[in-house]
């Protein structure tokens, strides 16, 4: 286990300083045009792949950083560039890491490499989880899975709805109810391997921000895959529903389902997302007081600019240090007794909508035009709040973690 430091070694230096070229010089450049057009970079993505950074490779060396500090570092320096290309970039490791978190080694082996493809012939995969009736509210999910033992498969019908990448993906992890009876605990997660029947994308989002990432409906209507598509094998499901059945008869304690896995490991890289947007937004305000004369001197010479610049700082440096503690108990196997994983998500993400909105009243009137890019970051900013958990889960979570009471 590596002891906690707030000092990265050589080698994280030298993957942040190249993560940060790539945002500088292939991220940033191309983050208006596609912004405008609402698509998927694919010329951004594949050009990723080409040197290394959209791999299985990648993404393993930092997710089994021993300190736990890839992963943060590796999502602030692309988000820093911009946050709908690089979510266009990471949004396949949700998918991957639903895998991680829940499948057998064969399947992490078989599934993940085809999630990303290589740099000739680029993949991508999606995590659908969210239904319209059910995103916040997990319980109330209604995408079924029933087995058909003749054939030993799992025939999945339901509508997925929020679903980074969904449609265009080549593997998409599905979130599914197997025993109704058992509300979020009967859930299991499915890989939907490429060109499944019966999967098809719905409506394709048009978004307040990160619009250069793909988000849509993905309709499931009795697709069919095989019975080594559950992540983690029939067996240790039915041993986990049996456990849960036993559990709810005597009222016992709670049972973790597939989704919620999959989101306690990803809170803290989302909080480095929002660290990224936060920091990107500073570094144009406090460039532009420096330059900006009214008056006859330059705006930061006033306190209620160089407050705000102040705070603003102040504010991602302990959002950055809240995901790092995160990042480092996650990796270092320690509990979060007190939920200091949606801490940092939620600290993080309220960071990022609240400095964004002060760089654009820095920059006044040149602030709300898309001639400067504080404009685009403020509307990146707002979804952090919202997905993977949102604010008001984030408390909810927290509040009932802390005080072990069942809180409404």
């Amino acid at each position: 286990m590596a002891e906690f430091t707030l000092e990265l070694n050589d080698d994280q230096k030298q993957v942040r300083d190249w993560l940060h070229g790539f945002a500088a010089d292939v991220i940033r450049p191309a983050a208006s045009e596609w912004d405008e057009r609402e698509e998927t970079p694919w010329p951004v993505i594949q050009e990723a792949a080409k040197v290394g950074i959209y791999s299985l490779d990648f993404y393993a060396q930092q997710f089994f950083d021993p300190t736990g500090l890839g992963i943060p570092v590796a999502m602030e320096e692309l988000f820093w560039g911009d946050a709908g290309i690089a979510l266009s970039i990471v949004g396949t490791g949700l998918a991957a890491v639903g895998v991680l978190a829940n499948g057998t080694e064969e399947q992490i082996g078989t599934w993940i490499p085809q999630m990303y493809g290589d740099a000739d012939d680029v993949k991508l995969a999606a995590f659908c989880s969210s239904e319209p009736d059910a995103g916040s509210d997990v319980g109330a999910m209604r995408t079924r899975a029933v087995y058909d033992e003749a054939k030993d498969e799992w025939i999945l019908n339901g509508t997925k709805t929020w679903a980074t990448n969904g449609g265009i993906a080549n593997v998409h992890v599905v979130v599914a109810v197997v025993d109704p009876a058992l509300g979020s605990k009967g859930h299991a997660s499915f890989i939907v391997p490429p060109a499944t029947p019966g999967l098809s994308q719905g409506q394709k989002f048009k978004k307040h921000g990160i619009r250069a990432s793909h988000t849509a409906e993905v309709v499931l209507e009795d697709a069919r895959v095989p019975g080594h598509c559950l992540l983690g094998g029939k067996e240790k499901l039915d041993e986990r529903l049996a456990r849960a059945r036993e559990r709810a008869k005597s009222g016992g304690e709670r049972v973790k389902n597939a989704a919620m896995a999959t989101f306690e490991a990803s809170r803290p890289a989302v909080g480095a997302m929002a660290v990224g947007t936060a920091r990107a937004a500073y570094e144009v305000a406090l460039d532009y007081a420096k330059t900006r004369s009214q008056f006859g001197r330059p705006i930061i010479d006033n306190q209620g600019i160089a407050f705000q610049l102040a705070d603003m700082r102040t504010r991602i440096d302990a959002a950055r240090l809240l995901v790092w503690r995160a990042s480092w108990m996650a990796s270092a196997g320690k509990p979060f007794d007190s939920a200091e994983g949606s801490m940092s998500k939620l600290y993080a993400s309220e960071t990022a909508k609240a400095v964004t909105a002060q760089a654009v009243q820095i920059l006044g009137g040149n602030g709300f035009t898309r001639e400067y890019p504080v404009e685009r970051m403020h509307r990146d900013a707002a979804i952090y709040t919202i997905f993977e958990g949102t604010s008001e889960i984030q408390r909810l979570v927290i509040a009932r973690t802390l005080s072990g009471m069942p809180i409404r």
